[in-house]
């Protein structure tokens, strides 16, 4: 098929290279001149495992390309992918000012019948706003449908998300209009849920916030913990051995972060409380997960009271491992959290750190963990890195002023870290003192 995808941010780039994988041929739109110019260079905007060779492969092999030209891209293509930013505004509501800009060029470039596809994350109804947008802009009155088909896709994991997904929900006017994107997907052999446009736009929203919902549930699990000295990691074992709970997303920790969960909880819970449906669950959860930083910085302070020239080496800098996306990071507050009482921090983290030094331009960058724990006076665990599990802890204690680790994901086994002389500190893993 002929496809037309537009914005080559997170979702735009995955969702074209990975359809151009599947034989289709691809181009991609966006108004960002500089963007487009390092794509076609091959250079990534984004860092994803995988990404960048089947950019390149596909490029090679004459299936997907960039470009600025919009008409020329909409006018090619059967099926029209709209992948651009929604970011949140005051009071949770979601900016759709790039959508609606979307839809418009849409109407004025349209030549013919088109399958127009909401692929970024948006409020119900949405379908509804670009349809009318483009009626309105569309002079020669062509004909188009309108259809949800949100992502699923998780940083980090991206390509293999876009492959191999859970399901693949698509929201549709007719089964007519659901049957060219069931072409369009019939390769993955995945699972299909055709549904009507309002129910697929519900359906991507209530995904992450529930899953935020166990994530937030889980460290108020693990502030009861702390208070009586027993081990939340336990305690979700226990509760993820259930088949009606599951394991998945019971981690205690920092909380959530990134581009997804944060602002897709505050939108639902906007549209929930704009149509008169009270949402009080997920104002517990944003209030839950805005205390964690916060909680976890209380306790580096409860074991160096005085943080006045304390020096912590951090390790993991973006919101998860496998990426360099800074948004809504943990490490922004902890670090604006140990500053403000006098300490200084030596970061490392394997990709973002060029992305944190745009934001965070008055810390120290390291070379690599050893370089940022020599003489510091404890580790910082943020980011669950892989390699982070790898260290040579044995080094680590050697090299640090005095052998703590404060442990932000519970990434580490505390009875090997004691065994090995480490005072370490957990959520949920210690209690704490009165």
């Amino acid at each position: 098929m002929n496809i037309c995808v537009i914005g080559t941010g997170y979702v735009g780039l995955v969702t074209g290279t990975v359809f151009a994988e599947l034989g289709n041929d691809v181009i991609c739109v966006d108004k960002i001149a500089e963007k487009v110019d390092l794509l076609n260079r091959n250079i990534m905007p984004i860092y994803e495992p995988g990404l960048e060779e089947l950019v390149v492969r596909n490029r090679n092999e004459g299936r997907l390309s960039f470009t600025t030209d919009f008409k020329k891209s909409v006018e090619a293509a059967e099926i029209i992918f709209i992948c651009v930013n929604t970011p949140p505004m005051d009071h949770g509501e979601t900016d759709l000012s790039y959508v609606k800009a979307v839809a418009k060029e849409i109407a004025e470039a349209i030549n013919g019948y088109k399958v127009i596809v909401n692929k970024s994350t948006v409020p119900v109804g949405t379908g509804d706003i670009v349809s009318e947008i483009i009626n309105a802009n569309n002079p020669k009155n062509h004909k188009f449908d309108v259809v949800s088909n949100p992502e699923f896709l998780r940083e980090g994991s991206a390509i293999q998300d876009a492959l191999h997904p859970d399901r693949i929900v698509i929201g549709a006017p007719t089964k007519e209009v659901a049957m060219k994107l069931l072409e369009l997907y019939a390769s993955l052999e995945a699972p299909m849920l055709i549904t009507d446009v309002y129910s697929a736009e519900i359906i991507k929203y209530a995904s992450n916030a529930f899953l935020a919902t166990k994530i937030s549930f889980i460290n108020e699990i693990a502030n009861l913990c702390e208070k009586v000295g027993a081990d939340v990691e336990h305690v979700a074992k226990g509760m993820g051995s259930d088949q009606r709970i599951g394991r998945a997303f019971l981690n205690a920790g920092l909380g959530f972060g990134g581009s997804c969960f944060p602002k897709d909880v505050q939108s639902l819970l906007h549209t929930s409380t704009k149509l008169g449906s009270e949402f009080a669950l997920l104002k517990n959860v944003l209030g839950t997960n805005s205390e964690r930083a916060g909680h976890f910085a209380k306790m580096i302070k409860s074991r160096f009271p005085d943080l006045k020239g304390k020096t912590f080496a951090l390790l993991g800098l973006a919101f998860k491992s496998n990426t360099d996306d800074m948004r809504e990071a943990k490490s922004i507050e902890i670090i604006n959290e140990l500053q403000k009482g006098g300490a200084k921090i030596r970061a490392f983290d394997p990709v973002a750190m060029e992305v944190a030094k745009k934001i965070m331009p008055d810390i120290t960058y390291c070379q690599n963990p050893y370089e940022a724990c020599e003489g510091a006076d404890a580790m910082i665990l943020v980011t669950e890195w892989r390699e982070f599990k790898l260290l040579n802890l044995e080094k680590i204690r050697t090299i640090l002023k005095q052998p703590v680790i404060f442990d932000g994901r519970n990434f580490y086994d505390p009875v090997r870290k004691k065994r090995l002389g480490f005072e370490y500190f957990g959520l949920g893993r210690n209690k704490w003192p009165k």
